[in-house]
This record gives structure tokens, sequence and C-alpha cells, in this order.
């Protein structure tokens, strides 16, 4: 759900975007009784960058799910590098392996996702998503109950716990973002892009966190960061506060 101005009011107040920047948050308490994201901001499109390769590897895996098989070994390497490392050239085979736009638009029609759009040819990073969007795909990856949306199930077990591993490995340089809101555990995938046209920065992050025993999906969009310093320092304070909201909530 949309919060209310009010919230959104707090929000912005506690997060202090600068200058050109925007922000938007999302997420959502997989322990609590809500089935929908609290959204802080405007849940309008952003440029993914480098998280898409968390859909990507959705996209491939419901692939190979198709097929009756799991992913190759060359594919389960391309995957460990594009999650762990962030690894474009891997990211690049696997767009290439899904099919390009065609591919994870299809396989967004399957997971639930009403707002994300593939990027043009090979440019994956400038795929269009909304904050609500990626708690949707969060969703079919750490699922809550049996009464989850129908899209959460088109991922199976085991295609699942390969996204989720994956996503608590990333390197320790790479570590920033909605982790800055965990307590004891969390597992992430972040995106960074500086665009050519402006020389301002695209900086994203979604994933699970755990606070005081509660598992939350947040997702974290930003654009218009004069630095990725500034940027990966907004989507920090932006989890923060938004986990911070919803505890209170």
């Amino acid at each position: 759900m949309a919060q209310r101005d009010a919230g959104t009011a707090r929000f912005l107040a506690l997060v202090k975007p600068q200058r050109k920047a925007r922000v938007t948050a999302a997420v959502l308490d997989l322990d609590g009784t809500d089935r929908k994201p609290t959204v802080y901001g405007d849940d309008t499109p952003y440029d993914t960058a480098s998280i898409v390769k968390v859909n990507i590897l959705a996209a491939a895996l419901l692939q190979a799910q198709d097929a009756g098989r799991g992913l190759t070994k060359q594919e389960r390497s391309h995957a460990e590098a594009m999650i762990e490392r962030s690894d474009n050239a891997a990211a690049n085979a696997l767009w290439r392996r899904i099919g390009l736009a065609s591919g994870l638009d299809a396989a967004n029609r399957r997971l639930g996702l009403t707002s994300t759009k593939g990027g043009p040819g090979a440019k994956w990073g400038l795929t269009r998503t909304t904050a609500s969007d990626q708690i949707r795909l969060l969703r079919t990856v750490f699922p809550t109950d049996p009464a989850s949306p129908a899209g959460s199930t088109a991922l199976n077990e085991t295609s699942r716990t390969c996204i989720r591993t994956l996503m608590t490995r990333i390197v320790g340089e790479q570590a920033w973002g909605v982790s800055a809101a965990s307590g004891s555990g969390w597992a992430l995938k972040n995106g960074w892009l500086q665009r050519s046209s402006t020389g301002l920065w695209d900086i994203n992050s979604v994933g699970q966190v755990t606070v005081s025993g509660h598992h939350y999906l947040v997702a974290v969009l930003s654009d218009g960061n004069t630095s990725m310093k500034d940027g990966v320092s907004l989507v920090e304070r932006a989890a923060r506060a938004a986990v911070s909201m919803a505890t209170a909530h």
C-alpha cells in the first residue's frame, strides 16, 4: 500500500535527499499480517542498474525449470559471478541466454511483476522498475506462507534457495545498502550506474534483513546522486528509516 503523505514526509525528513536526488523505499514485514509493502516516496520507475541481476537469474532459473533441469555448470558459474561479485560479463551471458528483455518480461509476468520493463538491446542495466515491484520479486525468493500470491510459487524451492544463498555471499566491498538496516542477518543485491548524459548516479539496493527476530524485505531505489558515495549514504539512510518506521508501524 502507498504510504500516506505524512509517512512519506516523515521518511524524507529523516533521509534528507540532497540536490537533485530522489529516493523511494518499500518495506514488507514477512512476519507481520500485511501482504503488501509500505512504500515511502513516489512509487515510480527507476533504472535498475545491477539489481536487475536477481531478476535475470530468476528468469534463467524459470527457463531451466521449464526444461526440466537445473542450471548447467556454465550457467551456475555465471550466476555466482553475477550475484556475488556483480560481474557484468556474466550478466551479459545470462541476459542473452534468457532472450534479452523479451525473456525477462515473459518471466516477470509469471513472477507477478507489473511495473518492470527490460532494458533495450544489451542494456540490461537500463531495465526500469519500481520499489513495489522489487518487493514482488523478493517475495518469490523469500516466500512467506501458503497464502502468498500465485506468482510466489513460480520458482521452485531449489531455485529460490539458489538465489537466496548467492545473495548472502556478496563480496565485502559490495555489502552496503539495505544491510545497514539489519540487526542480525541479510541477503542483498546492489546496483550502481553513472548516467553518461548527466554524470549523476543511480544507486539501488534490494534484499532481506533481520531485525529483532523479524524478517523484512526492503527495496530502496534512488537516482540523481552527485556521486556513488552520496548515493550509497542516501540508500543506507533510506533503508534504516524505512525499516525503523515499519517496526514502529
